[in-house]
């Protein structure tokens, strides 16, 4: 049946035009970058139809967007029961009204984004950043650890000329001179510090650990809550995969995120995929939640605790 509806998130109208799932079909969006690579591999392995054919979900697509804020948009028009993106992304779709809850942790790693600028460049800590172009994805994660970055060398965003980009536009911005720094978040790291055009200037060591999310459709949590148990048992599956056998787990995900097995083996290191929330998880997106708050890209605050779905998480997770 083919229906068309109109989506308003975080300022953004959009129009869809879509067909409606099977009802027995489970939607699941992601990113095909290392970030939530344990998807992949569940799907790829197997686990993901296994664990679902077990609670009655014989059907599971999975698509892939570029970013986070696409993710919101297909969450607005009715496509997807479940999500992968980050958390400012995360934040301001609930933030905008969007029906979701935090039910898992895609992935952590303070190395896992950085602000990094020319292999070359004279800019060798946070306070010398003072006076540049630096670029971000304007309502990215990186958007709060750039905020993080200048804090420490006692700057503010009025200090530097902020320029919104693309994350896999920054390298080319900076070896082209157009921009002085940028922040950016794997595999872009891992990708051009082996090409010996980066460098990292500062990362979330210390400051922000980088909380990837899981959500879901809160409607689609209270009517089949065994399903999305059963998404997070397969995730798990895939992190215990990465975490055994790194070096097959990378040839096995290649594909699915872009990234050379040697190197997406080196970016696995970067990452915790445990996707159990903790309090310091919480912690941390509550942190994130008001920075989005203090440049107002949402205008109203997102009760994190009251957001995060920890009862479906433990019982799927906590052994």
């Amino acid at each position: 049946m083919k229906i068309s509806k109109i989506a308003a998130v975080a300022g953004l109208t959009v129009s869809f035009a879509f067909t409606s799932a099977q009802a027995d079909e489970l939607r699941i969006a992601s990113q095909p970058i290392p970030s939530y690579a344990p998807i992949f591999l569940a799907k790829k392995k197997g686990w993901l139809d296994e664990e679902l054919a077990k609670v009655g979900a014989p059907t599971v697509s999975l698509a892939t967007f570029a970013a986070g804020p696409p993710i919101n948009e297909s969450f607005a028009a009715g496509l997807q029961d479940v999500g992968f993106l980050g958390d400012t992304p995360a934040i301001i779709g609930k933030a905008a009204g969007l029906e979701t809850n935090l039910i898992g942790k895609a992935s952590s790693g303070p190395k896992s984004l950085a602000v990094v600028v020319a292999d070359g460049s004279p800019l060798k800590k946070p306070v010398d950043l003072k006076g540049k172009k630096v670029a971000v994805t304007k309502g990215s994660y990186a958007h709060h650890l750039l905020a993080l970055v200048l804090e420490q060398g006692g700057l503010t965003f009025s200090d530097i000329e902020l320029i919104n980009l693309p994350n896999g536009d920054i390298p080319t911005a900076l070896a082209s001179g157009a921009i002085d720094a940028g922040a950016v978040w794997e595999p872009i790291i891992t990708k051009f510090e082996a090409q010996k055009t980066i460098r990292v200037l500062a990362d979330g060591t210390g400051i922000k650990t980088g909380v990837l999310t899981i959500v879901a459709s809160s409607e689609f949590i209270k009517k089949k809550p065994e399903q999305i148990k059963a998404v997070l048992r397969a995730y798990q599956r895939g992190a215990d995969y990465i975490k055994a056998d790194p070096k097959q787990a990378a040839i096995d995900a290649s594909a699915d995120v872009s990234l050379e097995p040697e190197l997406l083996q080196k970016v696995f290191a970067k990452f915790d995929y445990a996707p159990v929330l903790t309090d310091f998880d919480i912690s941390e997106l509550k942190k994130s939640a008001a920075f989005i708050k203090s440049i107002n890209l949402i205008k109203s605050p997102v009760d994190i605790d009251a957001w995060a779905d920890r009862g479906v998480n433990k019982v799927a997770l906590v052994k």
